[in-house]
């Protein structure tokens, strides 16, 4: 008796590699466009006279700053897949804290400034605790968490300030660091980029960072190989909080006032930085020098608006318009990247 046997045929699926040119063009289209309003703004009749100055210079990029800190603070719990809408309204009430102290009317306590700004900074991470607490141990949603903790901090910011604008004291500190410049540009500029230089590094050159891309990828996997994912993510969030009032602090040298509202554009602008930086540098993957691409971008196109006269409402639409897009972009480069 003869046995027979037949090979099993088993169906493997064979991820196709990018080519060299379309792996080149998810990379760098974000810088490319960028380069090209730039262009447009620089050569536009409308607004090339405006358009090449010192003084424009410093607008696009002061007009970024803020929400560019709100990214960076942001990006610790989205890279490992948890979003956190707490770190404007924790940037709107350092903002507002440290106004209340030091302003010198019947409505603040007139504290020295430097202590005015330390202490709301220093007490800035108790909100990434209580974060981190009920997303990790709580086991709640961080979307709905982060959302309601952002309501109480707005409740509490127009408590503090009951509806009124408060102000820093002219001539301190703390209005001069943004008005202070360094080979042309302000002194703000290089606190920023020094802060983007120890996140990035932070994030792909530590242990700690590549762990929080290894959950944002996989959540279970993470926690097969050992990466202790609450205490990582519990961490997340309190960074991003510090960094959040960092970013308050920064709004309130360039505004010198605070209220209670100023947090919700932060917001907004900075999730389209980072979902934009999903887009360019290390396409699918949130990244720290992809979101200030993505807010030079933003801030270049505003500012020529502005320059070719358009009504303020065009900030709102274009803004509103990118995060879509930027959405958009991120979700397909990410799932394409998973496939991949």
């Amino acid at each position: 008796m003869t046995t027979s046997t037949s090979p099993t045929t088993d169906t493997v699926v064979i991820a196709k590699r990018p080519s060299s040119v379309t792996a080149f063009f998810e990379k760098y289209t974000l810088i490319i466009i960028t380069l090209a309003v730039i262009a447009f703004f620089v050569f536009y009749p409308g607004t090339s006279h405006q358009f090449m100055t010192v003084s424009s210079l410093n607008t696009i990029l002061t007009n970024m700053l803020c929400a560019l800190m709100v990214a960076l603070a942001a990006m610790f719990p989205f890279v490992a897949g948890y979003m956190d809408f707490s770190v404007g309204a924790t940037a709107a009430i350092t903002t507002v804290f440290a106004a209340r102290l030091m302003d010198q009317t019947e409505h603040g306590f007139g504290w020295p400034v430097w202590l005015a700004v330390l202490i709301p900074v220093v007490c800035s991470p108790i909100i990434g605790l209580a974060n981190g607490f009920f997303v990790t141990k709580m086991r709640m949603n961080p979307f709905v968490t982060t959302l309601g903790m952002s309501l109480l901090l707005y409740g509490i910011s127009m408590l503090w300030t009951g509806g009124q604008r408060l102000s820093a004291p002219t001539g301190s500190f703390i209005v001069k660091l943004s008005t202070s410049k360094f080979l042309g540009l302000p002194i703000t500029v290089y606190i920023v980029l020094i802060i983007a230089l120890i996140v990035w590094y932070i994030l792909t050159h530590t242990p700690y960072g590549r762990s929080l891309y290894g959950m944002g990828s996989s959540t279970a996997s993470a926690r097969l190989v050992g990466i202790r994912v609450d205490r990582n993510l519990w961490l997340g969030f309190v960074i991003a909080s510090l960094l959040a009032s960092l970013a308050g602090v920064l709004q309130l040298s360039q505004v010198g006032s605070a209220t209670a509202s100023d947090g919700g554009s932060l917001l907004f602008k900075g999730i389209t930085f980072i979902f934009l930086s999903a887009t360019a540098i290390t396409p699918g993957f949130f990244n720290v020098w992809g979101a200030v691409i993505a807010g030079i971008l933003l801030s270049v196109s505003v500012t020529g608006l502005t320059f070719m006269g358009y009504a303020g409402w065009t900030t709102n639409v274009f803004n509103g318009i990118a995060l879509i897009a930027a959405v958009a972009l991120s979700t397909y480069l990410g799932r394409k990247k998973r496939q991949g």
